[in-house]
């Protein structure tokens, strides 16, 4: 089983995909209007996809998986995720609006993902934990109203970690687990209490990623997946 990771898939299908035709493709968010790099990113990611991932192999997917409101909204995207080969492992971004209740959206899911709100999915001796994170403390943009939000997913963090075998285990955030300045933060204290091996993260985007994480530090191996960071193909984690 090979493990690999990506995020910020950003899908916006107004209607489920015709492989074949790609060219009849309707988005309403392309977003190749906010930046080119992104042309025709969907097809990019199918072919990456397809080409590397087996059907025994697990895909690690750090949040913003699509840009609908409500769930009925999403379903052409998610259809999409259960026709990539592989096992898809996801928790919340910022613009996941459409994930509400839990439950509701695990109603719909293919059978192909597993989202993780407050638990943990394993496999083997691997436990899989997150959340989908939020800024952290001194950070450049963190206001008073952020502390909130932060101590909340500090706990969903938690909540999932507490839940790992004694295996290894690997986090996932959507927000980078540390401010801009990569100062010392809860969610890496939390990270080395539960003996976290590797962490993956997305939210960052052109210019931003060169605030990225080191690859290792506190103990840790890190791994930015915003899709355009990767050019649109998963990240090989392990083989």
């Amino acid at each position: 089983m090979k493990i690999f990771a990506i995020s910020d898939l950003h899908l916006s299908f107004r209607r489920p995909v015709d492989l074949p035709n790609w060219d009849d493709v309707a988005e309403y968010k392309p977003m190749a209007e906010v930046d080119r790099v992104w042309e025709q990113h969907a097809r990019r990611i199918y072919d990456n996809w397809c080409s590397a991932v087996g059907m025994n192999d697990l895909v690690l997917v750090a949040g913003d998986i699509s840009w609908a409101m409500n769930l009925e909204e999403a379903g052409p995207d998610l259809e999409f995720l259960g026709r990539l080969p592989g096992h898809i492992v996801a928790v919340k971004g910022n613009h996941d609006y459409w994930w509400q209740s839990i439950s509701r959206v695990r109603a719909v899911l293919p059978s192909n993902v597993t989202l993780i709100q407050n638990d943990c999915f394993t496999v083997g001796n691997l436990s899989i934990c997150g959340t989908r994170g939020w800024l952290c403390p001194n950070g450049a943009l963190f206001q008073a109203e952020d502390l909130k939000i932060y101590q909340r997913e500090l706990s969903r963090l938690e909540n999932s970690l507490r839940l790992a075998g004694q295996g290894e285990v690997l986090a996932m955030t959507h927000y980078m687990p540390t401010n801009e300045r990569h100062e010392y933060s809860g969610v890496i204290e939390l990270m080395q209490k539960y003996n976290v091996s590797t962490a993956v993260y997305g939210h960052l985007h052109a210019g931003a990623c060169r605030s990225r994480l080191p690859d290792q530090a506190w103990g840790i191996n890190f791994f930015l997946t915003s899709a355009d960071h990767l050019n649109f193909k998963p990240l090989l984690l392990r083989e």
